[in-house]
């Protein structure tokens, strides 16, 4: 069983607890927001128009789905989190779109993926996975795609050093304390950090590679920030 799955709990009731200030929070404690999720969506290459079915893996709120449905309002939307009560604000948030999207409450690392998809994308989630957990969650994402459908991750990665870590979380402490982050919210961060298992970037792209997928790069990338893409390759 993954590590996530042993934690799926504990990691519901955290995000649970917050999920009315979430959103409000969220600019604050991630400085980059709307650089990153602005990065994810514009890597989905799809017309304006396309019919495309996209799975959103950690869900939350919504925030992703509802930027992609703005890019592309005849997406086909599928959303699965561990968290009930961010996914009824995620209801509420999609409730106008075009086709009425599929709300799963579900332990991802586990549960059946479903498809096939255009695309998979998460933000900001996949870091709560185990390295073990990531890298199955790679091999089943490329599985759960169309030939040439694409994953999209905007996500908290680690330092490749010690030294880097400090200096990530230095300037995320000085950017979210900027942004007018307040110290109970930077400690309620710091709480739920500690379900984090955030992984170095080039160790993920290496591990999407060896998934299946082809052109892996990152496109963005903050400090601990980064939103990184693969295709499926057949």
């Amino acid at each position: 069983m993954t590590d996530f799955g042993d934690r799926s709990g504990s990691i519901a009731a955290s995000f649970d607890a917050s999920a009315a200030v979430y959103d409000a929070a969220r600019a604050r404690l991630v400085p980059c927001f709307e650089r990153l999720y602005s990065a994810a969506v514009a890597l989905l290459p799809f017309a304006e128009d396309a019919p495309i079915r996209v799975l959103d893996l950690g869900a939350g709120t919504g925030l992703l789905s509802g930027r992609i449905l703005a890019e592309f309002p005849n997406a086909r939307l599928r959303l699965v989190d561990v968290a009930g009560t961010m996914l009824a604000l995620a209801r509420v948030r999609l409730a106008g779109a075009a086709h009425t999207p599929e709300i799963v409450v579900a332990d991802y690392a586990q549960a059946s993926l479903g498809g096939p998809y255009d695309a998979v994308v998460s933000a900001l989630s996949i870091h709560h996975c185990d390295d073990a957990a990531k890298r199955d969650l790679f091999r089943r994402c490329r599985d759960a795609l169309v030939p040439d459908g694409i994953f999209v991750n905007a996500e908290q990665v680690a330092g490749p050093t010690k030294a880097l870590e400090a200096a990530y979380d230095r300037a995320w402490l000085d950017a979210v304390r900027r942004a007018g982050a307040t110290e109970a919210e930077i400690a309620g961060a710091r709480a739920r950090m500690k379900e984090d298992r955030c992984a170095p970037l080039a160790a993920q792209l290496d591990w999407l590679a060896e998934a299946g997928f082809a052109d892996v790069d990152c496109w963005f990338k903050d400090g601990r920030f980064a939103a990184y893409a693969g295709r499926r390759a057949d």
